[in-house]
């Protein structure tokens, strides 16, 4: 069976791929990176961001969304990674997908068509950066309903107007002008991003009823397959560039593209960037889908996204030569950013040792080794 993009979804990118290039190109990427004092959040492209339905993808239709699927929405991530488009639409879309996976009723109805319209921005904090993409350790404590701890790299905190927060016994939202919660702009190599430490001292929070590990870890889950879309728009776009690049670069008379070896590393880059592209989308498709593998299909997502644009943009400086290096040239806004998401919900390593976890504890349930991973005897 062929497995591709409906005609529906080339029509989503096509509609976003045509709106970045005419409307928000590198040069407007390039004012958001040259003013780290600003709020990193253009005032047109969030308002286009509302009214073309990107953030309403996920949102149910009886909730004034469009009622598609998370591989609809990594079509839209995928288009964003390659403008490296700055703004909170992925806090956004995270935190709409909170609500729907655990929100009571009334809380949906109160905040997904909001969400969905983008009359209020979402910024995420489900996952303590550095540590698993699992739900074991979350970045907030709490008590009675008061949430407490540093939550560290949250996107965009200082334009959003709710926080979700996951701490041992669920979900929360959190107003982040409220009382007891403080908000400290870090200093981010990639600047197509505003990041925050958010510092919580018995804020508020409002509980989303249908919390669990289980949705925790969807939701991660879901944020990890986001991210992995938004790397191989990187890697694919950084691919590009440098092809385009070298077929007139001349060096000794001719272009550097027709060199032996930088063809041959090309065209293996090609193939890594390709098999990236697709380990992220079926793992858009295994989640939608509710497969069994899903959680081994977002972990190959996830590692190999990572490994690829961290070579693809690495091999983009390079291959340009000097001007690579410069800060006139594009190239390390690409660099920068895969740089940043490659840790973003698990890095590489920690998502090959969850798809080696997953791939013992099914040896050992279908009877092939022993819980110590010993071969077990047959016959």
């Amino acid at each position: 069976m062929e497995f591709a993009l409906s005609d529906e979804q080339r029509a989503l990118q096509d509609a976003v791929r045509s709106y970045l290039r005419d409307r928000f190109g590198p040069t407007q990427v390039r004012a958001v990176f040259d003013d780290p004092a600003g709020d990193g959040d253009p005032s047109e492209l969030w308002k286009a961001v509302g009214e073309q339905g990107w953030l309403a993808v996920l949102v149910p239709e009886d909730h004034d969304g469009m009622g598609l699927g998370l591989l609809d929405a990594s079509v839209i991530a995928r288009a964003f990674g390659a403008g490296t488009v700055p703004g909170p639409w992925l806090g956004t879309v995270l935190a709409a997908e909170a609500v729907r996976l655990a929100g009571s009723a009334d809380q949906q109805k109160s905040w997904l068509p909001r969400l969905a319209s983008g009359e209020v921005r979402g910024a995420v904090a489900i996952h303590r950066p550095g540590s698993s993409p699992t739900p074991d350790n979350p970045p907030a404590t709490s008590s009675d309903g008061k949430l407490s701890g540093q939550l560290q790299l949250v996107e965009y905190a200082g334009v959003a107007d709710v926080l979700v927060v996951a701490a041992p016994d669920g979900l929360y939202l959190v107003d982040p002008k409220s009382t007891g919660v403080a908000l400290t702009q870090c200093e981010a190599l990639d600047r197509t991003t505003r990041l925050f430490t958010v510092d919580l001292d018995g804020a508020a929070g409002e509980k989303l009823e249908g919390s669990s590990p289980e949705v925790l870890q969807d939701l991660i889950d879901r944020a990890a397959v986001l991210v992995a879309n938004d790397l191989v728009g990187i890697a694919r776009k950084a691919l590009t560039e440098t092809i385009e690049y070298d077929k007139t670069r001349m060096q000794f008379g001719k272009p550097v593209g027709s060199f032996q070896a930088i063809k041959h590393d090309l065209a293996d880059l090609h193939v890594m960037v390709t098999m990236a592209e697709h380990a992220a989308t079926y793992a858009a498709y295994a989640i939608d889908a509710d497969r069994p593998d899903k959680a081994i299909a977002v972990s190959i997502a996830k590692s190999k996204a990572a490994d690829t644009a961290r070579k693809a943009t690495s091999d983009m400086i390079q291959y340009h030569g000097g001007i690579g290096y410069t800060w006139e040239h594009d190239a390390h806004f690409y660099f920068k950013r895969a740089k940043r998401l490659e840790y973003a919900y698990g890095d590489a390593a920690q998502h090959r040792e969850r798809i080696a976890s997953a791939l013992l504890d099914n040896a050992v349930e279908q009877g092939h080794l022993q819980t110590d991973g010993s071969e077990m005897s047959v016959g």
